[in-house]
């Protein structure tokens, strides 16, 4: 458990320490940017938010708020309280057109900083549990490597960085949007800060 979490930390900071990433699109207080390394393609969502980045922490690492500003989540609830910065959830989605609705077991990690310059991280991966096996009704997904690193700019604003490694699974609600015929990461993104604001 313990290899698992610090796995699920360092994958994010790896992911988000990556050169080569191309900015898409900018918005006011929105840039998306995407890094495509063979099969897989990442993408980052940057946030400038007027909150404090303790608050900001607060508010992202608990997922349980997630559907207040995220459609795509259906429900989300607690399996397993690992530690106090660990916790197992169960994730359902809404099913998209010609597409059985999904659920996701993930473990979310959460680290306070350990110096000043260091961002708040928030890591997300897909794992096994025995007491949660697949179910007929939904389609099995995998999230690799997702999550927030929250840099702080001032007392009252920080930058919020939201990353997810796509998977197949994870396509449907994505290609839509990359080719630019859906908004959904942008409005997502808008959700989150009102959100938060």
């Amino acid at each position: 458990q313990a290899y698992l979490s610090y796995s699920n930390i360092d994958a994010l900071t790896h992911l988000a320490r990556k050169p080569g990433w191309d900015i898409t699109k900018t918005l006011d207080n929105v840039r998306i940017w995407t890094h495509e390394e063979g099969a897989v393609l990442s993408f980052k969502v940057e946030m400038q938010v007027k909150v404090p980045s303790h608050v900001a922490f607060s508010l992202l690492s608990d997922f349980s708020l997630r559907q207040r500003w995220d459609r795509h989540f259906l429900t989300c609830k607690v399996l397993q309280v690992v530690s106090e910065e660990e916790k197992i959830y169960h994730v359902t989605s809404a099913p998209m057109t010609g597409h059985q609705p999904r659920d996701f077991v993930i473990l979310v990690s959460q680290r306070q900083p350990c110096r000043p310059q260091e961002p708040y991280t928030v890591a997300v991966r897909s794992v096994t549990l025995r007491a949660m096996p697949p179910s007929p009704e939904f389609c099995r997904s995998e999230i690799l490597c997702a999550g927030f690193q929250i840099h702080s700019k001032s007392s009252s604003s920080c930058t919020v960085c939201y990353f997810n490694q796509v998977t197949s699974g994870v396509m449907p609600y994505l290609a839509a949007n990359l080719t630019g015929s859906s908004k959904s990461i942008e409005d997502t993104a808008l959700e989150c800060i009102k959100f938060l604001e």
